[in-house]
């Protein structure tokens, strides 16, 4: 599975270097540039996956029409955007999907979102129709769609967060990584960054190579990475399933796991 998070066509810097916005045509060259090398290292049962914006998305979906098919265009809330006095407030992503051949991994039963039910409807026998009924609530799982409404851009207060302006949610990639790849598979990411696609496919027992050229955002990854090996939860994603945005029962859930594994730690440095 390959994952390309590039940077986007705007003036951008990270750590000290610049990306700078160039005309639509120019950035496309860019993009083919090094699509294109990546293509034989895929195997024909591979996935792609890319990001973009507004700006990029259309350049980007221009070139991989020439390497591979391109199945689907994700749309994600970022939630996160500076609010403009002439424009529309810029709140949300793209990633396109794509695959080698017809022949690919789809995992859909292991992307499902946890929604609480707002029309509890019941069958003629007065049992729930297609959703759970519990103490807690009433949820029912649904299929994932191209608009993803559920995403939390890493802030200051969470653990995954970091000094990287342009870090993605561990949770998107969990999305990503579990419908496109089994455990043990291989995930490459050219544009490592902060490293968030190798913590998460280690998180979810997945081979990993990352690929990125700033020393610090590489410091970053194997300290997320160490982190990793003490602690494998993914905000957002509990008990197999994904969870709506801010979904109380949601971190519950997370909060007694993660008092399970330091009482298992616990224990582990006792013996």
């Amino acid at each position: 599975m390959l994952f390309i998070d590039p940077p986007y066509n705007i003036t951008k810097s990270f750590n000290g270097t610049v990306f700078r916005k160039r005309g639509l045509d120019e950035y496309a060259s860019w993009f083919d540039s090094f699509i294109g090398q990546i293509v034989r290292l895929l195997k024909p049962t591979a996935s792609i996956y890319v990001c973009g914006d507004w700006r990029s998305s259309a350049a980007i979906h221009y070139i991989l029409e020439r390497y591979f098919i391109v199945r689907n265009r994700i749309t994600w809330e970022r939630e996160k955007g500076r609010g403009a006095m002439s424009n529309w407030k810029n709140c949300s992503e793209d990633i396109w999907f794509c695959t080698v051949s017809d022949s690919y991994t789809f995992n859909v039963d292991a992307v499902k979102l946890k929604r609480k039910v707002i029309a509890p409807y019941k069958d003629t026998n007065g049992k729930p129709k297609d959703w759970d009924e519990t103490e807690d609530g009433d949820f029912r799982l649904t299929h994932p769609s191209n608009l993803w409404t559920d995403m939390t851009v890493p802030f200051w207060s969470m653990s995954e967060n970091t000094d990287h302006p342009t870090q993605k949610p561990e949770k998107l990639l969990a999305k990503i990584i579990l419908a496109s790849s089994f455990p043990g598979q291989l995930v490459l990411d050219p544009f490592l960054g902060s490293g968030t696609t190798s913590v998460v496919a280690k998180k979810l027992a997945r081979a990993y190579i990352g690929i990125e050229i700033d020393e610090l955002y590489c410091c970053l990854t194997e300290k997320r990475l160490e982190l990793a090996n003490k602690d494998n939860l993914i905000q957002g994603y509990s008990q197999g399933v994904f969870w709506e945005r801010n979904t109380l029962i949601e971190q519950r859930a997370i909060e007694q796991t993660s008092s399970k594994q330091q009482l298992q730690l616990f224990g582990e440095r006792l013996s």
